[in-house]
């Protein structure tokens, strides 16, 4: 997701440009193999599909591609492109054939002059780009996509609940998802402060919310964990320090930090995260911020996977479904420790 400001302004976010929905019998059609998904590690905008993609099965009916988490300079912008030590041979995505993924937005769009972003939804067969709509994405993959959900896929957007769930995304989103990205990327202290203490009002808010039930909207996973946890995990590890969020450390929410860790100890979660291409794009990426491009050496990883003690609160995490099988073995990231 693209994101600007001047000197004076407050960092705005372009809106999604590719927003085709892939549905069963639509332009686009539900097809298994026919869609490739690239993302970077690094990104929770991508993160969120990814949690999607694993949580409903459908690993084998759309490949992932993962980009190099370090941004390559082309025309004088950052891009995300396929390199070798992210298992591209010859700096090219091996199923695209591309090395940038704006070549799949150009061949969608001769004239594109937009900003690229993951992650964003590929056809195969024509190398156009149909969708970097992340907030549609993984709604579709849990209402459009259910012809090929695995056996025991939960249900992470109930219909019941569609409207609390949307509510509280708007909520997360305009205050943590976004909202430390509007601290880091302040241009002044004055905006530097609504959206640093905007932030930790929500997460407060959070805090409470979590210390009387086991997820955001009850005993079991929805899709707003699915927004709000790729933030979380990345909190300590670069938003306290990297984007000046340090009014307290994740670790210093006891209901919060424990939730994280359910989470990240919850098949379908923890397996998707690759800490240290996080670490690395934000802090060699943003040398407006950090101009040396030195990469922090921590948080000590093993903590996330520290006793958390949630299963205390009851509830059943994927409700009346099951967790998912391991990764494939081209999708799985290293272990943390």
């Amino acid at each position: 997701m693209d994101a600007s400001a001047t000197p004076t302004e407050e960092m705005k976010r372009d809106p999604m440009h590719f927003t085709d929905r892939i549905t069963p019998g639509g332009d686009w059609p539900v097809q298994a193999g026919r869609y490739r998904l690239v993302i970077s590690r690094a990104c929770p905008w991508a993160h969120r599909v990814v949690l999607a993609r694993r949580l409903y099965g459908l690993d084998e009916a759309i490949s992932l591609a993962v980009t190099d988490p370090v941004q390559e300079i082309i025309d004088d912008e950052n891009h995300w492109v396929f390199t070798s030590r992210t298992g591209s041979p010859d700096d090219k995505d091996p199923v695209l054939g591309i090395h940038a993924l704006r070549e799949a937005y150009l061949a969608r769009e001769p004239g594109y002059d937009g900003g690229v972003s993951v992650p964003g939804l590929v056809d195969v067969p024509t190398g156009h780009l149909v969708s970097n709509d992340f907030n549609q994405l993984t709604l579709d993959f849990g209402t459009e996509w259910t012809e090929l959900h695995r056996e025991g896929a939960p249900d992470l957007y109930p219909k019941h609940l569609r409207d609390e769930i949307d509510a509280l995304n708007e909520e997360i989103y305009n205050d943590v998802n976004n909202g430390v990205y509007k601290a880091g990327f302040a241009p002044t202290q004055a905006s530097y402060d609504r959206a640093v203490h905007a932030l930790f009002a929500r997460l407060d808010r959070l805090e409470d919310r979590l210390t009387r039930q086991r997820f955001l909207l009850g005993p079991t996973i929805t899709e707003a964990d699915l927004r709000l946890w790729p933030t979380l995990v990345r909190f300590d590890a670069v938003y306290h320090g990297h984007f000046k969020c340090n009014i307290r450390k994740l670790i210093e929410y006891p209901a919060l930090w424990a939730y994280a860790r359910d989470l990240f100890q919850q098949p379908g979660f923890g397996d998707t995260v690759n800490l240290n291409h996080i670490r690395e794009h934000y802090y060699a990426v943003h040398t407006g911020i950090n101009p040396t491009r030195i990469v922090a050496a921590g948080p000590d990883p093993a903590q996330w996977l520290t006793p958390h003690h949630r299963e205390e609160l009851g509830g059943r995490p994927f409700g009346e479904g099951t967790p998912p099988e391991p990764p494939p073995l081209p999708d799985r990231v290293p272990p943390v420790v």
